[in-house]
């Protein structure tokens, strides 16, 4: 069921418009020497926004990994540079998804990729099972 979703959400919901914006947004960040951590995680988010039913995005320390120090101060400086209009194209999307019926689930994961906007360092995609 979730491939299924995920190839209607990739055609029709926004996901490769979503998944470029992500490369998009990472790559304009890479280019600069202290944008990389945060293209890295643009890059991560990106293959979550492409695909996102069967997964979930949780913090890093779930899965074993370490916490980099300065993690929120990085969350915040995304947020001001890129993160505010990566959620106001999400939550745009969302709102025109949801004024349909069928519209409906692929704007509630517009919603939740706008809230991935506000902290996507220190977050990782794994599977729902």
């Amino acid at each position: 069921m979730a491939f299924l979703l995920n190839l209607i959400w990739f055609i029709f919901g926004g996901g490769a418009i979503s998944c470029l914006l992500w490369l998009l947004t990472g790559t304009i960040l890479i280019l600069t020497v202290v944008g990389i951590p945060f293209g890295y995680a643009a890059f991560r988010i990106a293959g979550f926004a492409a695909f996102p039913y069967g997964k979930e995005l949780v913090d890093a320390r779930h899965v074993g990994e370490e916490r980099v120090v300065g993690t929120s101060l990085g969350n915040f400086l995304w947020i001001v540079l890129a993160g505010i209009w990566l959620a106001v194209s999400h939550l745009l999307a969302g709102i025109s998804l949801c004024l349909t019926i069928i519209g409906i689930p692929f704007g509630f994961a517009h919603f939740r990729l706008a809230g991935v906007c506000f902290a996507p360092l220190g977050k990782r995609a794994v599977s729902k099972d």
